[in-house]
C-alpha cells in the first residue's frame, strides 16, 4: 500500500516562502510540514521531527537549499537533491542559536531571519535586540561578526535611546544594490542602516529597489518613505501617510514597494484599517497611480509576496501577480491585466471552502462526457485571469494519465464540486448549486466580488472559502453518477432526492416534488427533527450544466443515508433511517416503499441535528435497563444488563475490543436505518429465470430483497413498473449491512448499468448458479441463489476486534500483463486498516495500516476507486491519495535544477575564512548533488 500524494489545501498554514529564481512556493503548517509547489505536478512535502509549528520559511537566493524556522527557535535546513533522475526534499541541518552562560531566553529568541544575497550568510534578529551571523548550510556561528545590542546603541545616537528601543528586532532587510548594507527595524520604530562590512552605522522596512529609499510601516496604521545616506532631511525626502486616517487605525503588518518601467511604483500592505469600522476585516491594499484597491480576503492574512517578470537580463522587471496565503486559501492576483482579476489555483484549492460532507469517485469517464462537463465549467470561470499560472518552478515527470477520473464532493451548501482526479494534481472543473431549486434566505442576485461604488476604504471581496450555509438542510449527503448516460443524483439532509441530466444549454423549468411517505402510515410516530425544504413555486432559471427535472421528497424528512442510481432502468434507490422506496425518473413516479421502522425506536424521530442528545438518551436508556433489571432480576441477571451495558460502551467505540459476534438486540437504536442499496439482474425465483431486482441492507442486519417487473422497452413511458418483496434475511448477529454484491457464474461481481452494453464489460455468466455477498460490519457471508442459503463466510470481528467501516470492488490489473487482472473487495476498518479479501473465495489476501484508528473522520471518509485506489479526508481541506494497486500509481515524480543566473556576487566576506568556506560548500554541493552525503536525511520524498 502506497500514499501516493495528498490533494488540497494545507490545514492551518502558518509561513509563506518564495524562491524567484527557482519559482518554487514553500508553505509550513502549525503541524510541522513544509510543502513545496512549482509547475502543475511539482509538489515536495517534508516534515520536520519536533511537533512544533513553522513561523518562517527563506529560500537561500540562487540555491535549491531553504531554511525554516520553528516555534521551538531551532533553524532546519533543506535541500532539493537529484537521486535517480527526480528530485528529493532532504532535511541536512538543524541548528539553534545559544547564548552566553547564564542569558536569559530572550537574547536567542529568533524573530527575524534574512537570508544573505551571497547565498552563504544567514543574518538573525532576535527578542533581546541582537542580530547574529550564521554561515549556511553548516550552521557555524560567526561569533566575531555578530551584531550585538552594544554595538547598535554606541553608534546611534542619544536621542534615539529609549530604555526599550532597541529590544526585539522586527525586521531585517538588504539593500538591493549593495549587500554590504542592511537595515535593521525595531519593534519600537527605530530603524539603523548597518554596514556588515565596517561594522558601522550610517545613518539614521522596505528597501526601495535602487537603494534610495527605505519603507517602514507602524502599529498606528502608517507608514513612512525615509531617504537614506543624507544628513539634512526635508519634508519632500521623509514622508509619512496614514492611508484609512484620521480614526484609529490597525497596523500595517507589512509594506512593500515596486518599480515599473513606465509608470508609477505599486505600493501594497496588509492592514491598516480603520480599527472601529472595518477592524475585522482582512485586507491587502494595491495602490498604482490612480488605482487604489482594499484586496479584502475571506480569512486571515499570513503573509504576502510578488512575482516580477525580469528573470532573464533586460526583461521588463515590472509586478505581474501577487500571491496572498490567508488561513483558508492561496489566492493570486494578476497585476497586469485591467481590473487585477484573479489567476485561477491549478492546486491548492480550498476544497473546504464549504464543508466536505461526502465524496464519490468515478473511473475512467468517456470522452465525450468529460468534454461537456469542461465546457460547462468554463463558462463559470469567465470571471478569472486568461493570464498562465505564474508559479512554474520545477519539471514534472509523472507519465501522462491513463484514464480520465472525477471525484465528486458534496458540501453542507448545497453545492457538489466536479475535480480532476486523473492526475498528480486535484483541479477544478465544474460547480454545481442544488439551492436554487428551494427557497432559502441567499439572494440570488447578491453579488459579494463588488463593493459600493465610492465606498471607502474601496473594498473588493476575494476568495472563494465560504464555510457559512444558508440553511445546513441543503447539505449534499449522497452523490451518484451514471459516466454512461450522464444522469446524476444527489441526496440532502432533508430528505431531498434530485435526479439531474446534463445541459449545455441554459434552461428554466419548474421542478415538482414527489412527496414519498415512508412511514405508510404509522401511527403513534412524531417527527422532531427539522421541516423539509420549500421548493420554489416559479421557475427558475438554471444555467449550463446539470439541471434537475425531477425530486423526491422523504418524509418525514430525514438524512438519505443510501442511494443507487440504474441508468439503464431508470430508477432512483434511496433510503433513510425510516425505510426505502424506488422512483422512475422516466415516468416521474414512485414504484414502492418499504418502511423499516423498529417500533422502539423513538431516536429516529428526532432528526440529525441533535447527535449529542442521541447519544445521552441511548446511555440514559441503558441505565434504565439495569434498573428494571435490578428490580426485577436476580444477581446473574444484573451481571448479564452490566455486560450489556459495556456491550454498548462498546459500539460507541471507546476502545476497540477483541470479542466473539454476539448478537445484538432488536431494539438497538436506529436498527431501521437503511445503510446500502444495491440493483442486479439476478435469480430469485428459481434458478431458471432472472429479473431485475432491488437489494436493501439495514442498521439491524437485515437484508430486503424485491423482484422488479420492467415493461418492454416500446412500452417503457407507459406502462408501470411493479416490484414484489422476494426475499427477507435476518443476520443472526444482527450487526449493520453495509455492502451487497451478487456474484455471477464464474464468480465475478455484476457489471455496472449500461457497462456491457458500451463494450467496456464483458456478459455476466447466467448459466451458473449465482451467489449473494452480504458484508455486515463483523463478518463476509455468501449465500446460494434463489434458495439463499449460506454457503461460507469469514468473520473478521471474532479475529482482531475490527468493523467493517466502508467496503467497495476493485479490479486489480497485473503489472506484467496488460489483460489480466482479478476482482477483489476493498475494506476498511474502524482500526484504520485496509484488507483485500479475495473473490469469490472470500479470503484475507493482505492488510496494511492507513489511518489511524483515532480519525474518525478520516475513516468516515474514504472513498475506494474502481482500480484499487483511495482517497480520504487528512484535514477539513486535504485528501490524502493510496493505492493498493501496483498497475495504478498516481503520485508526484518531478525534478527541480539549479538556478541558471547566479545573483549579486559581492560576498561581505572580511576574514581569510571566504575561501575556505566556499571550497568546503562546492564539496557539498557536490555530495548532495551526486548522493554522497553522509548526514542527508529523508523526511519525505
Amino acid at each position: 500500500m502506497n500514499l501516493t500524494g495528498e490533494h488540497g489545501f494545507p490545514h492551518q498554514p502558518s509561513a509563506l516562502g518564495y524562491s524567484p529564481s527557482l519559482q518554487l512556493l514553500a508553505i509550513g503548517t502549525r503541524s510541522g510540514a513544509i510543502k513545496l509547489y512549482g509547475a502543475p505536478g511539482v509538489e515536495f512535502m517534508g516534515l520536520h521531527d519536533e511537533n512544533a509549528a513553522v513561523t518562517q520559511v527563506h529560500f537561500l537566493p540562487h540555491q535549491v537549499e531553504l531554511v525554516t524556522l520553528l516555534d521551538d527557535n531551532s533553524l532546519h535546513m533543506w535541500t532539493l537533491r537529484a537521486h535517480k533522475g527526480l528530485s528529493e526534499l532532504l532535511e541536512i541541518g538543524r541548528f539553534t542559536l545559544t547564548g552566553p552562560p547564564g542569558a536569559p531566553p530572550s537574547v536567542t529568541r529568533v524573530t527575524a531571519v534574512l537570508p544573505h544575497s551571497s547565498g552563504e550568510l544567514l543574518l538573525l534578529g532576535t527578542e533581546g535586540g541582537h542580530v547574529f551571523i550564521v554561515e549556511v548550510p553548516g550552521f557555524r556561528e560567526l561569533e566575531e561578526r555578530n551584531i550585538s545590542l552594544d554595538q547598535v546603541a554606541s553608534s546611534v545616537p542619544d536621542d534615539y535611546i529609549g530604555r526599550r528601543n532597541l529590544e526585539h528586532v522586527e525586521a531585517l532587510q538588504e539593500n538591493p544594490v549593495n549587500p554590504n548594507q542592511v537595515v535593521i527595524g525595531y519593534g519600537r520604530g527605530l530603524m539603523v542602516v548597518w554596514d556588515l562590512e565596517k561594522q558601522c552605522q550610517l545613518e539614521s522596512v522596505w528597501w526601495t529597489e535602487d537603494g534610495g529609499y527605505i519603507l517602514s510601516s507602524h502599529s498606528d496604521g502608517s507608514y513612512c518613505r525615509w531617504m537614506v545616506g543624507v544628513d539634512d532631511v526635508n519634508e519632500e525626502e521623509e514622508k509619512s501617510d496614514i492611508p484609512y486616517g484620521h480614526f484609529p487605525c490597525k497596523a500595517i503588518m507589512k509594506i512593500i514597494q515596486l518599480p515599473t518601467e513606465d509608470g508609477p511604483p505599486f505600493l501594497l500592505f496588509s492592514g491598516g484599517m480603520p480599527r472601529a469600522s472595518y477592524g475585522d476585516r482582512h485586507c491587502i491594499t494595491v495602490i498604482h497611480g490612480k488605482t487604489h484597491v482594499a484586496l479584502d480576503f475571506t480569512s486571515r492574512i499570513i503573509d504576502f509576496f510578488v512575482i516580477t517578470d525580469g528573470l532573464v537580463p533586460d526583461q521588463s522587471r515590472d509586478p505581474s501577480a501577487l500571491v496572498v496565503l490567508v488561513e483558508e486559501e492561496l489566492v493570486v492576483i494578476d497585476l497586469q491585466t485591467e481590473g487585477w482579476p484573479v489567476i485561477q489555483t491549478p492546486y491548492l484549492v480550498p476544497l473546504h471552502s464549504s464543508a466536505i460532507t461526502c465524496s464519490h469517485h468515478v473511473s475512467a469517464i468517456p470522452f465525450k462526457l468529460w468534454e461537456r462537463i469542461s465546457s460547462v465549467g468554463e463558462l463559470q470561470n469567465t470571471h478569472y485571469s486568461k493570464k498562465p499560472w505564474p508559479i512554474t518552478g520545477g519539471q514534472s515527470l509523472a507519465p501522462d494519465p491513463p484514464q480520465r477520473d472525477l471525484l465528486l464532493t458534496g458540501h453542507e451548501d448545497g453545492t457538489v464540486r466536479f475535480w480532476d482526479a486523473s492526475g498528480v494534481c486535484l483541479s477544478p472543473m465544474y460547480k454545481l448549486s442544488t439551492a436554487g431549486v428551494f427557497d432559502t434566505d441567499a439572494d440570488p442576485n447578491d453579488n459579494m466580488n463588488q463593493g459600493t461604488e465610492g465606498e471607502w476604504p474601496p473594498f473588493r471581496k476575494v476568495g472563494c472559502f465560504d464555510p457559512y450555509s444558508d440553511d445546513p438542510r441543503l447539505g449534499i449527503q449522497k452523490i451518484h453518477l451514471c459516466k454512461y448516460s450522464g444522469y446524476l443524483t444527489v441526496a440532502g439532509t432533508a430528505g431531498q432526492i434530485l435526479v439531474m441530466e446534463l445541459n449545455d444549454e441554459a434552461a428554466e423549468q419548474t421542478v415538482e416534488a414527489k412527496v414519498v411517505d415512508l412511514l405508510q402510515g404509522q401511527e403513534g410516530f412524531r417527527w422532531k427533527g427539522h421541516t423539509r425544504l420549500d421548493v420554489r413555486e416559479e421557475p427558475v432559471l438554471f444555467p449550463p450544466g446539470f439541471q434537475p427535472f425531477a425530486l423526491v421528497q422523504c418524509q418525514p424528512p430525514a438524512v438519505v443515508t443510501a442511494l443507487n442510481l440504474h441508468s439503464e432502468w431508470k430508477l432512483v434507490a434511496f433510503g433513510t433511517s425510516h425505510g426505502f422506496g424506488l422512483f422512475d425518473y422516466q415516468q416521474k413516479n414512485n414504484v414502492f416503499v418499504k418502511c423499516t421502522l423498529n417500533p422502539s425506536d423513538q431516536l429516529a424521530m428526532e432528526g440529525p441535528l441533535s447527535r449529542v442528545k442521541s447519544i445521552k438518551k441511548s446511555l440514559r436508556q441503558s441505565f434504565r435497563r439495569i434498573r428494571r433489571s435490578r428490580v426485577s432480576l436476580r444477581k446473574h441477571h444484573l451481571q448479564e444488563a452490566n455486560a450489556r451495558l459495556e456491550a454498548e460502551l462498546a459500539e460507541m467505540e471507546l476502545a476497540p475490543v477483541q470479542r466473539k459476534i454476539e448478537a445484538r438486540s432488536s431494539d438497538d437504536s436506529f436498527t431501521g436505518l437503511v445503510r446500502t442499496l444495491y440493483f442486479a439482474d439476478t435469480f430469485l425465483s428459481d434458478s431458471s429465470h432472472n429479473s431485475p431486482s432491488l437489494w436493501a441492507g439495514t442498521n439491524g442486519g437485515c437484508v430486503f430483497a424485491y423482484m422488479l417487473r420492467l415493461p418492454p422497452v416500446e412500452h417503457r413511458a407507459d406502462e408501470p413498473i411493479t416490484a414484489h418483496p422476494a426475499k427477507e434475511i435476518q443476520l443472526m448477529h444482527r450487526a449493520p449491512v453495509v455492502g451487497i454484491v451478487v456474484l455471477d457464474g464464474h464468480g465475478a461481481p455484476l457489471p455496472e448499468p449500461l457497462e456491457v452494453a458500451h463494450d467496456l464489460a464483458r456478459s455476466p455468466e447466467m448459466q451458473g448458479s449465482h451467489h449473494l455477498l452480504v458484508i455486515s460490519e463483523e463478518q463476509f457471508k455468501v449465500f446460494t441463489l434463489p434458495k439463499v442459503s449460506a454457503k461460507m463466510k469469514l468473520k473478521l470481528t471474532a479475529i482482531d476486534g475490527s468493523r467493517v467501516r466502508r467496503v467497495g470492488v476493485a479490479w486489480f490489473g497485473s503489472n506484467r500483463s496488460e489483460d489480466y487482472g482479478e476482482s477483489g473487495l476493498v475494506v476498511l476498518t474502524n482500526q484504520g486498516d485496509l484488507h483485500v479479501v479475495s473473490l469469490p473465495s472470500v479470503k484475507l489476501q493482505v492488510q496494511y495500516p492507513c489511518i489511524r484508528k483515532e480519525d474518525v473522520s478520516g475513516i468516515a471518509s474514504c472513498v475506494f476507486t474502481k482500480h484499487g485506489q483511495g482517497f480520504y479526508l487528512i484535514s477539513p481541506s486535504e485528501f490524502e491519495r493510496f493505492s493498493l494497486s501496483t498497475r495504478c500509481l498516481v503520485e508526484p515524480r518531478c525534478l527541480v535544477g539549479a538556478p541558471l543566473h547566479s545573483g549579486p556576487q559581492r560576498r561581505p566576506q572580511t576574514d581569510g575564512a571566504s575561501s575556505a568556506h566556499s571550497a568546503a560548500r562546492r564539496v557539498m554541493e557536490h555530495a548532495l548533488l551526486n548522493d554522497e552525503s553522509e548526514y542527508c536525511r529523508t523526511e519525505t520524498c
